[in-house]
């Protein structure tokens, strides 16, 4: 069978209100400014950027990143505030505690030793947020909308208990696995 090469990416994809909030900010500002990139995906915190992998393998993957996940504690993440990179993308910031960070840390390692997938500089320089408004949002538009967001804000509370691997089929980014965080 030949190599079907798939794009993968490894997130925390919330569910109910958190969902629904990021939802509505971003149909919003696909309505009021045009820019509808990040709809391409459900909102999410990313854990892992998007890497190259045989798509004729992905239940190899799954399996692997199961068993991985099932030895993590689920924790709290508190969604609080709306920040930006400078004026290319704006997020709702996330709080996840030492639990976040230790978890990305490990799965870091895990998919450059176990998974042979490269490590990416925002692997190193990890920040947690979910991202409301990508950079296809024109120039002109951005002081407005980043005012529109302030005064919105984000917030919320979860209880983090799965984790999705998404893959990119027809330019949209769509959960094909969730993986329960059962801890030891």
């Amino acid at each position: 069978m030949a190599k079907s090469i798939q794009k993968y990416f490894i997130a925390i994809v919330p569910s109910g209100d958190i969902q629904a909030q990021a939802s509505d900010i971003k149909e919003r500002v696909k309505e009021v400014y045009g820019a509808k990139h990040a709809l391409k995906s459900p909102a999410h915190v990313t854990l892992k950027m998007p890497f190259s992998w045989n798509g004729n393998k992905e239940d190899k993957l799954a399996g692997l990143l199961e068993g991985f996940f099932g030895s993590v504690e689920p924790f709290k993440m508190t969604v609080k505030g709306i920040g930006r990179f400078g004026k290319r993308i704006m997020y709702s910031r996330v709080d996840g505690g030492e639990e976040l960070l230790k978890m990305q840390f490990e799965l870091k390692s895990f998919c450059r030793l176990q998974l042979k997938v490269v490590e990416e500089l925002s692997d190193k320089a990890y920040t947690p947020h979910i991202t409301l408004v990508y950079s296809d949002l024109k120039d002109r538009f951005f002081d407005e909308c980043w005012a529109m967001l302030k005064e919105k804000g984000f917030y919320g509370e979860m209880k983090v208990d799965q984790v999705a691997l998404l893959r990119k089929t027809d330019y949209r980014w769509h959960v094909v696995h969730y993986f329960p965080l059962v801890g030891k």
